[in-house]
């Protein structure tokens, strides 16, 4: 079995910078993802991406190939398609590729799982023809395909992204349909001066609102009571705004109200969580290098708090420069001069976030949605199921599992954790914190028997 100094799941921004930096620093480092190229959810496909896809979906995308031309180089395996699904005690990874589990050991473990986008149950949302706008931002990327008579549902920068996108690609949406509020955007203005630090993401949302608006698409703004009609597909969206009862007729919902970070290998591995009311969702306990409670694991970048794109690839590079000084790597007094400028970097770069959250929270009727909704889709599971397993006594997410199989599906949790959870909350008038999350154990990902048999060691001649 292979031992590396650093083993790096997830080749997004934040894992590929830490696998070249700690490479760079003489580091001996695995870099594991299940994609088969690398970039992430945010660069997805952009090695294959032709060039004139790449300038429609835009100049912020195409900077990922700086990144992965980046990662071929002495001291760095990397391994495309594998599929994490154990980390134990003393850092044995467990992973599966070519139909094969295989397994390595690590020193030391840098999660750069990055983000998940954040369920959005309403009436209708598991409706074949509704999806996410980041599955709808794939499509274009990874196979240029576009949506046709598509409406986007929800809130927050990404939708306007991915309007934008679509309008460059010649299938403008049909409409946008967004949740924030006059009094939200308000109270976004307490933070404009970290707002005018992030100028440069303002003037780019700028240009996109201008965009949508020359390409004639509407906007609805402070929408409620959102819910998608149909009977075997997606074919309306109803909703409330501007004091009038609205109703969309469409082929394709996409929905989006912001992303939270994917904790699921950390909470495997233990680490303790807090619930952030900024970002209305969990978040691991770790300090400025990314370095969690758990001896040896770090987490880096959005899976460690949503900052985006540029603050994953600086904390990737931040954290790299912890591991290499307690490998014996980097003296002290190096890694400090060499995090300042990043770290500072780090700062400017997030200065727009605490506006951001502020003006564009979660959409509130996904949040507690009404009883007939779906919270779990894998087991078919209602917000008034949750509600109704708290009357009978159930306290926190682990025990909805015996009331009703709650989380047990295969996405092991994934799309009905924080849903749960602030159901119970709610129902309990108790924090989210005071309920918890559920408690997760391998495998994180669904693996075969048959690949369990035809285990292997690990492949080191891993190809970028």
């Amino acid at each position: 079995m292979q031992t590396f100094d650093v083993v790096i799941v997830g080749a997004g921004p934040a894992g590929m910078s830490a696998a070249t930096e700690a490479a760079d620093l003489g580091l001996r480092v695995a870099l594991l993802d299940e994609q088969l190229s690398p970039g992430g959810q945010i660069y997805r496909g952009v090695n294959g991406v032709s060039a004139e896809r790449a300038k429609l979906l835009g100049a912020d995308y195409a900077y990922g190939k700086t990144l992965t031309s980046r990662l071929p180089r002495d001291g760095l395996a990397y391994f495309d398609g594998a599929v994490v699904w154990a980390i134990e005690d003393g850092f044995c990874i467990s992973y599966t590729k070519d139909a094969k589990a295989s397994v390595l050991n690590a020193d030391r473990v840098v999660l750069a799982t990055g983000a998940m986008e954040r369920p959005m149950p309403i009436p209708g949302w598991t409706l074949p023809g509704v999806m996410t706008a980041g599955a709808g931002q794939i499509l274009m990327k990874q196979s240029g395909i576009v949506a046709q008579n598509a409406v986007l549902v929800g809130t927050g920068p990404l939708l306007y992204l991915v309007a934008a996108q679509m309008i460059r690609f010649g299938a403008p949406p049909v409409a946008l349909v967004e949740t924030q509020t006059r009094s939200d955007l308000i109270r976004g203005a307490r933070y404009a001066g970290g707002a005018m630090r992030g100028w440069r993401y303002l003037r780019k949302g700028l240009a996109l609102l201008a965009e949508i608006k020359r390409a004639g698409v509407p906007r609805h703004r402070a929408a409620t009571g959102i819910q998608v009609e149909g009977t075997d597909r997606a074919e309306a969206v109803r909703f409330h705004a501007d004091g009038a009862e609205h109703r969309i007729v469409c082929d394709t919902v996409f929905l989006h109200h912001g992303v939270v970070p994917n904790t699921q290998a950390a909470r495997a591995l233990r680490v303790p969580h807090f619930w952030d009311d900024a970002q209305a969702c969990f978040v691991p306990n770790v300090d400025s290098w990314g370095m969690a409670d758990v001896e040896g694991l770090f987490i880096a970048g959005d899976g460690a708090g949503i900052g985006g794109a540029k603050s994953a690839e600086l904390a990737g590079r931040i954290t790299a420069l912890r591991v290499a000084e307690l490998a014996g790597k980097l003296a002290v007094a190096d890694r400090d001069r060499k995090a300042a400028p990043l770290q500072a970097a780090s700062q400017t770069d997030r200065a727009v976030r605490p506006f951001l959250n502020a003006a564009y929270p979660p959409y509130t009727g996904a949040l507690t949605p009404d009883d007939a909704t779906i919270i779990c889709r894998c087991e078919e599971i209602t917000a008034g199921d949750i509600r109704r397993f708290a009357k009978l006594g159930c306290e926190g997410p682990n025990q909805t599992k015996a009331f009703g199989r709650v989380g047990m599906g295969p996405c092991q949790g994934r799309y009905c954790g924080l849903s749960v959870t602030m159901l119970l909350a709610e129902a309990h008038a108790r924090t989210p914190d005071d309920i918890g999350y559920y408690r997760i154990r391998p495998p994180l990902k669904p693996v075969t028997l048959g690949e369990l048999a035809a285990m292997s060691a690990p492949d080191l001649e891993g190809e970028v």
